[in-house]
């Protein structure tokens, strides 16, 4: 029996200590935003923050997550569009959106390290996340928006 916090909500879960946290997002959970794209960590597809970091949940076994807290795309903005969501709808970047919700996690962990990106900044921790539909540019223009967004507060 693992303890764990998603998106502000304590869950109790028996699962084995090996479970990837997709599973148990998904299947234990019903939280299926966090999606299944490679099941080895290369696509961010799954990507979500365990505390403030992004962790690709496909491979965070539950044993290593347990007593953290997780948050999936239903937990940022505390019921209000995070700047990163907004800004991805103002610039259009979603289009088959498979693996937006990775990306805006990504994105919003990146902000918080990083507060004023380069674009090298971008390319290099958004890199993990693969995009079929090749957003990359506008991708880049939205971050590059949320951080002015959030800097401006």
């Amino acid at each position: 029996m693992f303890d764990i916090t998603v998106n502000g909500v304590k869950h109790h879960v028996d699962v084995i200590p090996e479970m990837p946290l997709l599973w148990v997002l998904r299947d234990e959970l019903g939280i299926t935003s966090p999606k299944y794209g490679c099941g080895i960590a290369l696509c961010g597809a799954c990507t979500v923050q365990v505390d403030v970091e992004a962790v690709r949940s496909c491979q965070a076994r539950m044993a290593d997550v347990a007593g953290k807290a997780v948050t999936t795309i239903e937990g940022v903005g505390n019921g209000k569009l995070h700047p990163v969501q907004e800004a991805w709808i103002k610039h259009q970047v979603a289009q088959c959106g498979y693996c937006q919700t990775g990306q805006i996690i990504q994105a919003i962990s990146l902000l918080k390290t990083h507060p004023k990106p380069t674009d090298e900044d971008i390319n290099e921790v958004m890199s993990g996340n693969l995009c079929r539909c090749g957003t990359y540019e506008r991708i880049r223009v939205a971050i590059h928006a949320a951080a002015e967004k959030i800097g401006g507060k």
